[in-house]
């Protein structure tokens, strides 16, 4: 790609705010765009080789959509935190095997896409966004969802395709999580916590893919409360 080019997409994205280039082959951040750290609002570089997202990223103060899909992502900067007006983050497809300690920071977001990446554990940074409305941690390789979920602010958490054999019975807590979806992980009916049924929020419980028929799920206790629950929320939705 040529600093024509480059420098054609830096003009529009002055005007826009918005900067694209996907599927260029880029191995690096583009280093220019530090000029125009007051004007983006969205940036999207999915589809390229990046491994390193540079420190400048903090500067972009007004940024709200960050895409880095299908990069080569092994770590992401402290400084990425720093963007306090960032509503939506879409990671996936790299190769990230944890969240920085101050992603809790990051108090505006709503949408986070972490899907695809090598990811063990469900990050406890994200129990401190209270804006957060979905968290795709399918495809990665989380073996149990801890205590801390409890406090996660999240309406729908996507945790297909992972190994999980264990769910704390705190997932229960989540005081806005009404979508939850488990499908094709480890579990036997037993590692469910049953107040997922009886004594949670939750009005879509999808499971298919473990190791239990479905139809086993229906005779668990609480299992008529949560159809109470699914129904009156299909109903809304009609």
């Amino acid at each position: 790609m040529g600093n024509s080019a480059l420098k054609a997409h830096l003009e529009t994205a002055q005007k826009t705010g918005v900067f694209q280039l996907t599927g260029k082959g880029l191995a690096e951040f583009p280093e220019d765009l530090q000029k125009l750290t007051s004007n983006l609002r969205t940036i999207d570089l999915s589809n390229n080789k990046i491994e390193l997202l540079p420190p400048l990223i903090g500067k972009f103060s007004f940024l709200k959509s960050l895409a880095l899909n299908n990069n080569k992502l092994t770590a992401l900067p402290e400084e990425l935190c720093k963007l306090k007006k960032l509503e939506t983050l879409h990671l996936n497809g790299n190769h990230l095997r944890q969240l920085p300690a101050a992603f809790g920071q990051l108090s505006a977001l709503k949408t986070l896409s972490l899907s695809g990446n090598q990811l063990r554990t469900v990050p406890t940074q994200l129990c401190g966004l209270r804006h957060l409305d979905v968290v795709d941690l399918s495809k990665n390789q989380i073996q149990n969802v801890p205590d801390t979920v409890g406090e996660l602010q999240a309406i729908e958490l996507n945790l297909n395709q992972n190994q999980i054999s264990q769910i704390s019975v705190h997932i229960s807590h989540c005081p806005r999580l009404k979508v939850l979806r488990l499908e094709e992980n480890c579990l036997e009916l037993s590692m469910l916590p049953q107040s997922i049924l009886s004594d949670s929020q939750i009005s879509l419980l999808a499971v298919e893919g473990n190791l239990f028929e479905i139809k086993k799920l229906r005779e668990l206790e609480g299992y008529d409360k949560y159809m109470e629950r699914f129904t009156a929320t299909k109903k809304k939705f009609a």
